[in-house]
């Protein structure tokens, strides 16, 4: 039942750029003045991290190139006030991070840099540089000094340092430990530990608890990368779905088929990120994904990525279980003993194994929407959750890399040039006349943002029902398809659910549903993809002209998409794509074309758990993490919240006994919301 249409106002963007309020200034000049007043007790040695480096795209060797150039030389002796670039060595600077900005406000694109200088290393081999460093002063996000050189470990090697350090008593210390507990587990037999899914959380919940110890079982309802594969190709070919491994479900989660995009909110630098970073390149992911200001590795390099972590997680002797799916969970006076699954293939109930655990680490994915029903019947606390539903834009690739940067845009080369294939970044905010349904008087304030955006991609199917419809977008590594997509999506909260209010926690699934079951009736079945160009979306009709090609692979039916949904999300956004226009001057395009329907942004649900312990508020032994569970949104914040969770875990069985905050930081509170 669609909803009222409510006016809309346009709301200005957050402030950005460089201007700052008078109290700002006074706290950013506070603490130089603080910095200024630490004194460097030994300039010869240390680090000196030198940030927003700036070298004209012209003249730098291009974006794959991350050594040390001449024209960076120039950026650092600017900074040094040295007077001959040339004289500094390369081998004293490490390239930290790497950007492109192409900001119009940029007389020209530039590549941005930030650097870590050696001084000992830089005095030994050009000691004429010494007056220079002397006279060198910090300035906070330019110019930091650091005593000695930050280099975050990957998660291997962390484990085992914790392991001798924090681990370090014996075997029969620790069955002693468990001895004097009734509660604890009968001597020698190491914890059993169910991990429910193999995307990032699972991964690396597993990959924590197998190297410390526990007997690990992952069990993954999709199949491994390899079949997955096949099942992709079987179904974008030949329209064969099979609903336990397509682009959703099977090893490494949903974001194996998508554009491995490795952009995250909660903090690049920090150590939780790095550690997760440094793993991937341990596990086959290439070393520029360390320096690169929008690091992704697109599904060709997933692929092997996730075999050689298979690899890994089977020496440790984790037994992974591909095509097992989770029918219930096994429960006694509010604690969790074990698990029921099958095989995939079968529906629940047929042939249902049993299988007897100390915990369980469920970590399945937002589109696994069949487990939440099974934890309500066990009273898990759940809670709705905000989210994002909308369309997918599509426009030839050349299009926006001419808007972005026309006087480079040849120079990208579908991907192969020293240019970046362009992408973009857009958010829009609309105020909504309260229509007294929801309570308080205040405008509801809505956002209308692009997310996950494609460069050199393609759109793909994402649905895992014949009878509803949805899609998302994907790349591979070279970014080299001619198409560029984006979803454009409104967010949308439990005001939005009225009508579903009966489903309790679930409301927000059953809205997803009903939109993508509506695309898949104006698609025509088959999983065919309703779409509309853009000019005739913002006018309210249907397309009426040939429609622009589309990179979906199973077709398109034009449709009228502005009565997809209810017509305050139509016109934010319609509104949404005017504005951008406007920033994006030929956004709107003969050549633009609206897929729909986009609505798995995040989970429309929150399994709550303590925040310390990562356990079930309400289920002793259970601990949900990851996107499923509300608590990530993208490939790294899952991996990090699945590598703390193993802590956790792992603390609890009395297989680990430090504090893992010390190594790694304190935890990031996410919410499962994301915006990239």
């Amino acid at each position: 039942m669609l909803s009222p249409c409510r006016s809309l106002a346009i709301r200005c963007a957050k402030r950005t750029g460089k201007q700052r309020y008078p109290s700002e200034k006074k706290k950013l000049r506070r603490v130089n003045e603080t910095l200024l007043q630490n004194d460097i007790k030994n300039r010869t040695e240390g680090f000196w991290r030198l940030s927003k480096l700036r070298v004209p795209a012209h003249k730098d060797p291009g974006k794959d190139f991350i050594g040390v150039s001449l024209p960076l030389l120039e950026a650092i002796a600017k900074v040094l006030e040295f007077p001959v670039a040339a004289m500094l060595p390369q081998e004293a600077f490490s390239i930290v991070r790497k950007s492109f900005d192409a900001r119009k406000v940029l007389k020209e694109p530039q590549f941005v840099y930030t650097v870590d200088m050696d001084v000992k290393k830089l005095l030994i081999l050009e000691p004429r540089t010494w007056d220079f460093i002397y006279r060198l002063e910090p300035k906070l996000g330019v110019i930091e000094y650091m005593p000695k050189e930050d280099v975050p470990a990957d998660l291997i090697r962390i484990l085992h340092d914790c392991k001798q350090i924090h681990n370090g008593f014996k075997l029969e210390e620790r069955q002693d430990t468990h001895r004097k507990d009734s509660n604890k587990l009968p001597l020698l037999k190491r914890p059993k530990i169910a991990v429910i899914g193999s995307g990032p959380s699972g991964l690396f919940a597993s990959l924590v608890l197998g190297e410390l110890g526990a007997e690990v079982t992952l069990i993954e309802r999709g199949q491994a990368v390899e079949q997955r594969g096949r099942d992709i190709g079987a179904l974008v070919v030949r329209r064969v779905l099979q609903s336990e491994s397509n682009f959703c479900f099977g090893e490494g989660g949903a974001g194996t088929w998508s554009d491995g995009k490795l952009v995250t909110r909660i903090g690049r630098n920090s150590d939780s990120v790095q550690a997760v970073m440094k793993t991937l390149v341990q596990f086959g992911a290439p070393q520029n994904i360390l320096v690169d200001g929008k690091p992704h590795l697109g599904t060709d390099r997933l692929v092997p990525l996730l075999r050689n972590f298979r690899q890994h997680l089977k020496e440790l002797g984790v037994d992974i279980k591909f095509g097992t799916r989770l029918n219930d969970l096994i429960v006694e006076n509010k604690q969790v003993l074990g698990v029921k699954v099958c095989d995939a293939r079968h529906g629940p109930g047929y042939d249902d194994k049993k299988l007897s655990y100390d915990a369980v680490v469920l970590a399945v994915g937002h589109s696994a929407r069949d487990v939440y029903p099974m934890l309500l019947e066990h009273n898990v606390d759940l809670l709705p959750k905000d989210f994002a539903v909308g369309l997918r834009i599509e426009h030839p690739q050349e299009l926006i890399n001419g808007i972005q940067y026309p006087s480079l845009a040849t120079e990208v080369y579908e991907g192969r040039g020293r240019i970046p294939v362009a992408d973009y970044k857009v958010v829009k905010y609309f105020s909504e006349e309260n229509d007294g349904a929801s309570s308080g008087s205040d405008d509801l304030i809505r956002s209308c943002y692009s997310f996950c955006m494609c460069p050199g991609g393609q759109v793909v199917l994402t649905s895992t029902n014949p009878s509803e419809l949805c899609i998302n977008g994907m790349s591979f590594s070279r970014r080299a398809s001619r198409w560029a997509n984006a979803a454009l999506v409104v967010t949308v909260s439990s005001n939005d659910f009225d009508s579903f209010q009966s489903y309790g926690p679930l409301a927000g699934v059953e809205f997803q549903r009903e939109f993508e079951r509506r695309a898949a009736i104006m698609g025509g079945g088959n999983f065919v993809v309703p779409v509309q160009a853009v000019a005739d979306f913002l006018e309210n009709k249907l397309s009426v002209t040939s429609l622009p090609p589309s990179s979906y692979r199973l077709g398109v039916q034009a449709s009228n998409l502005h009565e997809l949904f209810p017509c305050h999300i139509t016109q934010a956004l319609q509104h949404a794509i005017l504005k951008i226009d406007k920033e994006l001057p030929g956004f709107i395009s003969q050549e633009a074309l609206l897929h729909g329907v986009e609505t798995r942004t995040s989970s429309p649900v929150q399994i709550l758990r303590h925040a310390d312990t990562y356990e079930s508020t309400s289920l002793k032994g259970l601990y949900p993490i990851g996107e499923g569970a509300g608590y990530a949104g993208g490939i790294i914040s899952a991996a990090v919240d699945g590598m703390y969770c193993g802590f956790a875990v792992a603390k609890s069985l009395s297989l680990y006994q430090g504090d893992i905050e010390l190594v790694l930081g304190k935890a990031q509170k996410n919410t499962g919301f994301v915006k990239y």
